[in-house]
């Protein structure tokens, strides 16, 4: 895991979106819901959990999309890379996909949630 007092940063796929996440993020989790599954394209989704005032857009503004209700999912309206997730359920915290991070092996999933609508044929070892 990285230091609590570094800076990640992570971008979209075309580079119109940018951001930056300061400290060792609060949980890394995988997220077997259908709703992730859906706004991902994959299997499952994979998050690190930073409290939202450590996070910051830095290049650009994403597309927001009100997913379900107290669910907000950004996104770039260029590219269309999922980047983040923030729910009624945890204020104050927004969730950035893994893979979108410029260094996503530095944030290893400690965590399954929703594992009750994980897909049958993905196998887990956390």
């Amino acid at each position: 895991m990285t230091e609590a007092t570094s800076e990640h940063t992570g971008r979209c796929l075309c580079g119109a979106v940018r951001y930056r996440a300061a400290g060792a993020p609060m949980w890394i989790a995988n997220c077997h819901c259908e709703s992730c599954r859906r706004a991902t394209g994959a299997p499952m989704a994979s998050y690190a959990g930073f409290a939202a005032e450590r996070f910051a857009y830095t290049v650009g503004a994403p597309a927001r999309f009100a997913s379900s209700p107290g669910v907000t999912r950004s996104f770039c309206g260029r590219c269309g890379t999922p980047l983040t997730y923030e729910g009624a359920r945890w204020p104050g915290e927004v969730h950035v996909l893994i893979g979108t991070l410029d260094r996503p092996e530095d944030f290893v999933p400690t965590r399954n949630a929703f594992v009750e609508e994980k897909l049958p044929w993905l196998h887990i070892q956390l």
